[in-house]
């Protein structure tokens, strides 16, 4: 996600869109991945967002 991540959820949501976008055929396993992150972002309030923590690997 922090690849993706604008600093808001709605962009976050666009972004990973978009990723999608450009996925093969065969890379099922990340759209389903991600389909499962935009649906989790959809719960939560950008208030909640914004107190995530994305730390560094």
């Amino acid at each position: 996600m922090m690849l993706y991540n604008t600093g808001t959820r709605l962009g976050l949501i666009h972004e990973l869109r978009l990723m999608q976008c450009y996925l093969m055929p065969d890379e099922t396993a990340l759209r389903e991945l991600s389909e499962q992150v935009i649906e989790k972002l959809k719960l939560l309030t950008d208030a909640e967002f914004a107190e995530l923590e994305f730390p560094p690997d």
